[in-house]
């Protein structure tokens, strides 16, 4: 069984969202694993990377930086599951600055003569959960940052050869309870052999 961090971002309780979001931790916390929870939202995480976090941004980090209990909750992760919307063909806002702040030189990666060499290597498994409003095609035309992000990124600073999904659910705007109850199927099961 592992440590997984599920990374939440979306602030309404009712939406399909954190329906998704709920049976995601019930499914991994019935699987055996230890969850930990981390509802972006509801934890007030401040997404403003400050001016003095960017000018201390290759400092050494320490229990005195301000995100230092999401650093340590990233770093005991075994494993990491996001779960949000796409809005403007992004991340919410508050999950860029999980990113942002949280992704860090010393923490995820750090430099070597100039060189990025990741450092996450705790996480080995990734997967995320997440709506797009508009369909597949749109998300292409736009480049899919989120997919490429989780799929390309992630994958490079996580441990080497962790396997990565990414289930999306497309055309929230035309959705109907049978499109958006398949889809919880699917992320249940995915949820269940994680």
């Amino acid at each position: 069984m592992m440590n997984i961090l599920v990374l939440y971002a979306h602030p309404v309780e009712t939406s399909f969202n954190a329906g998704l979001h709920r049976t995601i931790v019930e499914r991994l916390t019935a699987a055996g694993h230890s969850v930990d929870d981390c509802d972006l939202y509801a934890e007030d995480f401040d997404p403003r990377l400050t001016r003095a976090e960017r000018l201390g941004y290759h400092d050494q980090r320490g229990p005195g930086d301000a995100v230092a209990g999401y650093v340590e909750r990233l770093q005991k992760a075994e494993a990491l599951v996001l779960s949000f919307p796409v809005w403007n063909y992004g991340y919410p806002a508050i999950l860029k600055g999980f990113f942002d702040r949280v992704f860090l030189p010393g923490v995820s990666f750090k430099l070597v003569d100039g060189k990025v060499r990741p450092t996450l290597h705790n996480i080995g498994k990734v997967a995320a959960v997440t709506t797009y409003g508009g369909s597949r095609f749109r998300a292409i035309l736009m480049g899919d940052p989120p997919r490429k992000v989780v799929k390309r990124m992630l994958r490079a600073t996580v441990k080497p050869g962790a396997p990565v999904s990414y289930l999306a659910h497309y055309s929230m705007n035309l959705s109907t309870d049978e499109t958006r109850k398949a889809f919880t199927t699917k992320v249940a099961a995915s949820m269940d052999s994680f």
